[in-house]
């Protein structure tokens, strides 16, 4: 008899935890249906997709082999969750300067880091804009990843016009809903990699709107301004589904500059390649932060960051990816304490506005302002 009621009341338990599930599957598949989630290529992209030299066994491929995880699954995951530094945000508002649009616009070859790898350049009367993420978060769940307190020191209607819109990857932190749906009307052309238009035509970007290439693609965007989309050691993924959109840095010459800007990357050849065949670069803008030995291949640590800039044969590097979200262990100043002494070591002259900060193309700070100690 008590096994029979053991029975009955173990089947009742399973059969509630077995509807929760069921719900929970229900709203996380409608929530998933939100379209900040974007939307798979499909059609003659997916068709030109498969053309590309990257695209291989289904899904884009680096140059070379790039294990996503390099320590188990196991220690990666309990390092992040449990043994992230104790200064991995600041305690207070960050240091920044507010921003003076009136100022920037008013004067030719200047630019301003809107933290992470956010950054608005004025060169040669043309508004450029790169990896714009302006939300708030760098995540898709409601209250995840928020931003510095201090960090967010504009809104995303505040800024002008843009000539030129650069998406390196359609990750979170890079690709922002919210902030690339307002731009849409501002916007004259976005450049993205392979497939990432298919998230862009899915938020009301037109056709005309954008240009899609695969790596080593040129192209003239007018007026004496010229683009190569160029290689990183990375990935790609929103939703559930990896590598099927193109992860890309960026060549971009103009009537007085030859910029990199660089998305997320582990080192490897294609720095050296990059410079040999488009360098010297007046400026590297480069990732450092929100890196881990458990996932070295796909950023940097930030002694590769000069040492990238070296292959690049970048005269100065900017280091951005970092002092707005916590994505990694480290602490909030570290990237930025590593790349410096390590500049300083090799002789390589380096950057490193505040956030908001006006910068002067034609005349670069090149030691570093160590505003995160202060």
């Amino acid at each position: 008899m008590r096994t029979t009621k053991n029975i009955k009341r173990f089947l009742k338990t399973s059969t509630r935890i077995a509807l929760i599930i069921s719900v929970l599957i229900v709203i996380i598949a409608l929530y998933m249906m939100h379209p900040q989630f974007g939307k798979r290529p499909s059609g003659i992209r997916l068709e030109n997709i498969k053309q590309s030299a990257q695209f291989r066994d289904g899904k884009f491929q680096n140059t070379n082999d790039t294990p996503q995880i390099t320590q188990s699954l196991g220690v990666a995951l309990y390092n992040y969750l449990f043994n992230k530094s104790k200064n991995s945000k600041p305690k207070d508002s960050i240091p920044s300067v507010p921003i003076k649009w009136e100022e920037i616009l008013k004067k030719d070859n200047q630019m301003v880091w809107l933290g992470h790898s956010s950054y608005f350049l004025r060169i040669d009367s043309k508004n450029i804009l790169v990896d714009p993420v302006l939300s708030g978060s760098a995540s898709p769940i409601p209250g995840g990843t928020k931003a510095f307190n201090g960090s967010d020191i504009t809104a995303v209607e505040w800024l002008p016009k843009i000539d030129y819109l650069f998406i390196s990857h359609d990750h979170y932190d890079h690709m922002d809903y919210k902030t690339l749906k307002f731009l849409q009307p501002t916007v004259s052309k976005i450049i993205v990699g392979l497939g990432v238009g298919a998230h862009l035509e899915h938020w009301g970007y037109t056709t005309d709107q954008i240009i899609e290439k695969d790596w080593w693609d040129q192209v003239d965007l007018g007026d004496g301004f010229q683009t190569i989309v160029t290689p990183t050691r990375h990935f790609s993924g929103r939703s559930i589904w990896r590598a099927n959109t193109l992860w890309a840095s960026y060549v971009l010459k103009t009537p007085s500059f030859t910029l990199y800007l660089g998305g997320d990357s582990g080192y490897d050849t294609h720095f050296k390649e990059i410079g040999e065949k488009y360098g010297p670069f007046n400026l590297a803008i480069l990732e450092n932060g929100q890196y881990d030995l458990s996932w070295k291949y796909i950023h940097m640590m930030p002694e590769e960051v000069v040492q990238a800039t070296k292959d690049l044969n970048a005269k100065v590097l900017l280091p951005v990816h970092s002092s707005k979200f916590v994505l990694a262990n480290h602490s909030w100043y570290e990237p930025l304490d590593r790349v410096s002494a390590e500049a300083k070591k090799q002789n390589q002259a380096i950057t490193t506005p505040l956030i908001g900060q006006i910068i002067d193309l034609n005349n670069l700070d090149t030691e570093p302002t160590y505003w995160w100690k202060k």
